[in-house]
């Protein structure tokens, strides 16, 4: 099975929008542009006769290129991708923060209905499949509204991951002409991501389900069910071991593990099980596992890691750092809100405070700027 995620594009491998910290959270892209490109409309009518064959009739291929276009924001984050190095104690404030466990715990009531039973069918916890919805796109709050044809015809031109865009492209055109959706209506990350789960049009074609039984996989729907249902389907697809914990921290879950990570230290021993390796076959990245299996424990009423992460390089705790962004913003200096993970809006918060203050401009926080803002 191919991994949903084999490019960088969130909260983990989806690219996250910067949240007071900066760290990654899948963002709302706005709307792009198109702008004339000679060489690719020279390219797109060359693909036309490789979709054809494919099975991509001509009329599917007129409506999905009328209002087409070259993107070329699409190229400039393509090419600007940065690639987040968070600790766990940082990514963690982020994929299970209070507002996203709070915001989890109301979608796990509003949708309590579905969600039974999602989990009845496919086995997959509906915590999970919640905690999963939750970091991908806020719970549908970020889904992303890029035209998915404009962006990924646009990748596919440009060249340097061709052959993987040009086969998402084929995979949104068949979308199209199954009758999922409309052109129009097919839109996603800058990357081709889309629902409220965020699944790329191949992974779309093989696991996406219509649990609603109105005939279409509606994933961009704001009725989540199907974006659910497709994500539980692509768990027990994976592998998902009904009845079975993702892991935990060491020494509070039940059974034989088949490993004990300690991801940063000092910090939590999680002891992991087959179920953390299929999670991680939706984003193949051991924070994102933790964070998604971290956040449905939360979600289902489950306390907190109890080891300490302890301070950081700057002698600052968790705790420390929440409270200098909070200080900040009271000061004028708005970090954007306070989880404590010290990203761009911060350090510019920090760095304005310092300058207006006469001291050093160095954007970095210290036990000294935390006492010098006072209580």
């Amino acid at each position: 099975m191919i991994n949903r995620r084999i490019f960088s594009i969130g909260l983990g491998s989806t690219l996250l929008a910067a949240c007071s910290g900066g760290a990654p959270t899948s963002a709302p892209a706005s709307r792009m542009q198109s702008v004339p490109n000679a060489g690719w409309d020279a390219w797109v009518a060359g693909f036309k006769g490789r979709a054809a064959s494919q099975g991509i009739s001509q009329s599917t291929l007129n409506r999905a290129f009328q209002g087409a276009g070259y993107l070329p924001d699409v190229i400039e984050r393509d090419r600007n991708q940065v690639e987040f190095k968070r600790s766990l104690e940082d990514y963690l404030a982020i994929a299970a923060s209070d507002e996203r466990i709070s915001t989890g715990k109301q979608m796990l009531v509003r949708h309590a209905g579905t969600l039974s039973h999602i989990e009845s069918q496919y086995g997959v916890d509906k915590e999970v499949v919640v905690a999963v919805w939750g970091l991908e796109s806020r719970y549908g709050a970020r889904r992303g509204d890029v035209p998915v044809v404009s962006a990924v015809s646009t990748l596919a031109y440009d060249g340097r991951r061709g052959a993987f865009f040009e086969k998402q492209l084929v995979a949104a055109l068949k979308i199209i002409q199954e009758g999922d959706t409309t052109p129009a209506n097919m839109t996603g990350s800058w990357a081709g991501a889309m629902g409220h789960t965020q699944f790329i049009p191949t992974s779309y074609l093989a696991y996406a389900v219509d649990h609603t039984g109105d005939g279409r996989r509606d994933i961009w729907s704001e009725d989540p069910a199907d974006s659910l249902a497709s994500t539980a389907a692509y768990l027990a697809r994976a592998g998902w071991v009904r009845g079975q914990p993702w892991g935990g921290e060491a020494g509070t879950v039940s059974g034989t593990p088949v490993a004990i990570l300690q991801p940063q230290k000092p910090g939590p021993r999680i002891a992991v099980f087959r179920n953390f390796q299929v999670i991680k076959r939706y984003n193949n990245s051991d924070s994102y596992a933790i964070g998604v299996g971290h956040l449905a424990d939360r979600i289902a009423g489950g306390a907190p890691f109890q080891a300490s992460f302890g301070p950081d390089a700057t002698g600052l705790t968790l705790e420390d750092r929440k409270e200098l962004q909070r200080r900040l913003t009271s000061a004028g200096y708005d970090t954007q809100g306070a989880d404590g993970v010290i990203g761009n809006n911060t350090k510019s918060a920090i760095s304005a405070y310092q300058r207006a203050s006469g001291l050093p401009v160095t954007g970095e926080p210290s036990v000294a700027l935390l006492r010098r803002l006072g209580g």
